[in-house]
């Protein structure tokens, strides 16, 4: 009797392994503060953890002063918003932004004190659909193996530790999750500020495939955790569509953050939206359970490893020519912010002294 308890007691053991899943955080944008490479007046302007160095991809023709400062990382005032053809007009692209936001210490939030992703849109007033997508500067890399950065955000060798870890740069709350099966739920914190418009989120896995999910709508005010659970998804196990899949050399699947979707209906009134945002999370079922195999296949045939560095560099690729073109733009900008006076000897470019000397001239 005793024995039989023990079985039924394992078994049922085994079915709750496969019942839940796991739950991880796929971004939370209170670790992505400015920590490295100081601007010109000492403030820092990327983060640590997500700096990616695109001078590798730069033609021969720049100095290695500009390819030291090609440099971007997932730190909040590097996002963007995209709005659609649409909504597109000078003001709203000129002020729709995303900064880094702080939270007060004396809210009662377990994240008081930090900062979180603050959000402006500049919607039009007129009645039209609109939407807009608030996304990094880059899209996340899935395969950057894990190595700290320096202060001017340049890659170290990895150690022994993060070699031994198996994580890649931006897990751990910083845009990717490996080991993905079925996503069971999808969550984000964020602070509503009454806006009727709708929030999606958009990711991809490992296939490429970008799907978005519908969140809700963010008309309360306060904070809240929006929910999106996955009608697809079965519990019992015995009426799964099983599929079993190679344990070696398939790798793990993964999903990675791809944005925010923002989207303002006709019939709602539009102009500025302002909405903040604290994290993503997901509740999923593990693609390949964790086990310890007695040989240490990718070891003995490093297959993994090749396609991972392959599907690496063509990650940085499509990385770098984008970051090489707007560093090229930046470099043509204009600087100046007013013209070089032509009625003072010492050719001030202060428009002000120069309104101010006309104006004694007409007086004389």
């Amino acid at each position: 009797m005793k024995k039989s308890f023990v079985l039924i007691t394992a078994v049922m053991l085994l079915f709750g392994a496969f019942a839940f899943g796991d739950e991880a955080t796929i971004i939370d944008f209170t670790l992505l503060d400015a920590d490295i490479v100081a601007d010109e007046d000492g403030n820092p302007t990327e983060n640590s953890r997500t700096t990616m160095d695109y001078s590798v991809t730069a033609g021969m023709t720049f100095t290695n002063d500009q390819k030291s400062l090609m440099r971007s990382s997932l730190a909040l005032p590097n996002w963007e918003v995209v709005l659609n053809s649409s909504a597109q007009n000078v003001e709203s692209l000129a002020l729709s932004q995303v900064k880094s936001a702080p939270v007060k210490d004396s809210a009662s939030v377990p994240f008081a004190g930090s900062n979180v992703m603050g959000v402006r849109i500049e919607f039009p007033v007129w009645a039209n659909n609109a939407n807009a997508m608030i996304v990094p500067a880059f899209e996340i890399p899935a395969y950057e193996p894990m190595a700290a950065r320096d202060e001017n955000g340049i890659p170290q060798e990895p150690t022994a530790e993060e070699a031994a870890s198996g994580k890649t740069q931006f897990e751990e709350g910083y845009g990717v999750v490996k080991n993905v099966g079925t996503i069971k739920a999808l969550s984000v914190t964020t602070l509503g500020m009454n806006f009727p418009h709708k929030l999606y989120v958009h990711l991809k896995d490992t296939d490429g495939i970008e799907r978005r999910y519908l969140m809700g709508e963010l008309g309360f005010d306060g904070w809240k955790e929006l929910r999106w659970n996955n009608p697809s998804y079965i519990t019992d196990i015995r009426t799964r569509e099983i599929r079993v899949y190679p344990v070696y050399p398939r790798g793990l699947p993964y999903i990675k953050f791809v944005g925010f979707e923002i989207a303002r209906d006709a019939m709602h009134d539009g102009d500025t939206f302002v909405g903040y945002f604290k994290d993503v999370k997901v509740i999923y079922d593990k693609a390949i359970l964790n086990t310890d195999r007695d040989i240490a296949d990718e070891d003995l045939w490093g297959i993994v490893t090749t396609k991972e560095s392959e599907k690496q560099n063509a990650e940085m690729t499509r990385f770098g020519e984008k970051q090489v073109i707007r560093f090229l733009e930046k470099e043509k900008q204009a600087q100046e912010e007013a013209f070089t006076s032509s009625l003072s000897v010492e050719g001030t470019n202060d428009s002000a002294a120069v309104g101010g000397t006309t104006a004694d001239a007409g007086e004389k």
